[in-house]
């Protein structure tokens, strides 16, 4: 059976703000899930704590996302974590939303927050694998 192009999932161009202001308001969603204060929204998406106003613009969907590397892997690993805690815990939303600040032996004891914002980049990186390591267990 052939497989139709209408069939397979739209990969949004973030290369349109359209696009980009939709991943900004599923963010603010997320770190809203999270229970994040805004000092820690800020740091995980890589900005600035001056930026504050601008993440009630994210949430209201009147600003896009910046169109850089950065930011825009940022985004790709927060929603592959959300994704794998999706699909990890599916019947258990507060486990879901709340793994992120419970410590975990794998990490030395961390929680996997502390470490995406202790670690930064590299940080985010380190938790989406670890999240995809605990799908295939």
């Amino acid at each position: 059976m052939a497989i139709t192009a209408h069939a397979l999932p739209q990969i949004p161009d973030l290369a349109r703000d359209e696009a980009r202001r939709d991943l900004a308001r599923i963010l603010a969603a997320l770190f809203e899930k999270w229970a994040l204060p805004t000092e820690q929204q800020l740091a995980l998406l890589g900005m600035s704590p001056e930026s504050r106003k601008v993440l009630a613009q994210y949430r209201r969907g009147e600003r896009a996302l910046p169109n850089s590397r950065d930011t825009l892997d940022r985004a790709g690993y927060l929603l592959g974590i959300h994704k794998g805690l999706r699909m990890l815990f599916p019947e258990d939303p507060d486990l879901r939303f709340g793994w992120v600040r419970r410590r975990n032996r794998m990490l030395e004891g961390r929680a996997p927050l502390e470490v995406m914002l202790d670690d930064g980049l590299v940080g985010l990186a380190r938790i989406a694998r670890f999240v995809d390591f605990q799908r295939g267990q």
